[in-house]
This record gives C-alpha cells, sequence and structure tokens, in this order.
C-alpha cells in the first residue's frame, strides 16, 4: 500500500505592538499540537510582532509567497484576528486560497475548510462580509447626500502643501501607496488622487 503524503503546513503567529508583554509561543504551541494531532508536516512558521492594519507584515507576505508557489497545503491560524485586520480581509484571503488549492484551519475557532462544514461556513462568512461592505457603502452614500441637502461641505479638506511633498518624496523612494499612507497617516484614496494628479 502506497504511503499517503503529509499535508503540508504553514503555521501563521501574531502578536500586535499594542500588546505588551504577549509571546507568540502561546499561539505557536497549541497550533504545533494541533497540527502533530492532524499529522501535518510543518514546512514553516511566520511570526510578526505587528498591528492587525499594518501593511508591515513581512512574515505574512512570506506565507503568502509560498502559497503562490505551491509550497504549501494548508495555513493554521490560533484565530481569526491573529491572521486578518477585518472579516473582508479574511474573505478575500480565504478566495485566494481556495483559488490555489490550500485549506485554511483556525484553531479557536474550530473552522476548517478542509470539512464540509468549513467551507459552508466560509461561504457563510462571504456573504456576510458583501452585505456589510454594501451596508457601509449605503450609509456613506446617504450620509453624503445628507450632508449636501442640509448645504454642508462634503470633500475632504486639501492637504497643506508640507504633506503633498512628504507623499511624493516617499513615492520617488518607491514606497508602495499602502505604506506611504501608512506613514503619512493620509488616507489611500487621498494619496493615490495626489500621485495620480502628479502623473497627468
Amino acid at each position: 500500500m502506497a504511503n499517503i503524503p503529509h499535508l503540508r503546513v504553514a503555521l501563521y503567529a501574531r502578536v500586535s505592538t499594542l500588546d505588551r508583554g504577549q509571546d507568540p509561543e502561546t499561539q505557536l504551541i497549541q497550533l504545533r499540537e494541533y497540527a502533530q494531532r492532524r499529522n501535518f508536516e510543518i514546512v514553516g512558521e511566520f511570526i510578526d510582532f505587528a498591528s492587525g492594519t499594518s501593511e508591515e507584515r513581512k512574515h505574512y507576505r512570506q506565507m503568502m509567497e509560498a502559497a503562490k508557489k505551491r509550497k504549501i497545503d494548508v495555513v493554521l491560524v490560533w484565530r481569526y484576528d491573529r491572521f486578518a485586520r477585518s472579516t473582508q480581509a479574511l474573505v478575500n484571503a480565504l478566495k485566494e486560497f481556495k483559488a490555489l488549492g490550500i485549506d485554511f484551519i483556525s484553531y479557536q475557532e474550530n473552522i476548517d475548510t478542509t470539512t464540509p462544514t468549513g467551507e459552508l461556513i466560509f461561504h457563510v462568512m462571504a456573504s456576510l462580509a458583501q452585505f456589510e461592505s454594501s451596508l457601509i457603502s449605503q450609509r456613506v452614500k446617504a450620509g453624503m447626500a445628507r450632508a449636501k441637502a442640509q448645504g454642508k461641505q462634503i470633500s475632504r479638506p486639501k492637504l497643506s502643501t508640507n504633506k503633498v511633498k512628504q507623499i511624493q518624496d516617499m513615492h520617488k523612494t518607491g514606497l508602495s501607496m499602502n505604506q506611504i499612507s501608512i506613514r503619512s497617516g493620509v488616507a489611500y484614496g487621498t494619496v493615490y488622487n495626489y500621485l495620480a494628479k502628479k502623473k497627468k
């Protein structure tokens, strides 16, 4: 009888920079034990010390690269909020994994896309994320319409000359728009608009 190859698993743990004194080993010990019980082969442990909203999660990006290169079969995390910054970000990542044929397991929530139940929960989450996005969009539009009817200015205030120069200087160094947005404290859309104007 031929040996069944072990599924290759990547463990991902994140400790927020705001959570002083937290040790990623708290997450990793349980993930390693779970992987052993499932007879998974651990091919990598990816650990970030960063806030959930940070675009500087270097090891998260490395794990996603390993996924794209088909070096892993399963991504195992301790909890959703250690992995993704929002429901929509989680759903987007899971869609990418699904397209690559990679399964996702969240230890604390006991969600496992290798099972029919886990697959169903993923589809429910995707629907909820879409619903949440639609609600936010409707509220924003309603709020803008109300403000306009009341004669309020609804456009964003213009950035100072110094702030615009700071954005342009960072762009020249090769930083991405996400990184510029985080470092300058200016919304991503505003950064995009100013750089797009400069190109024109």
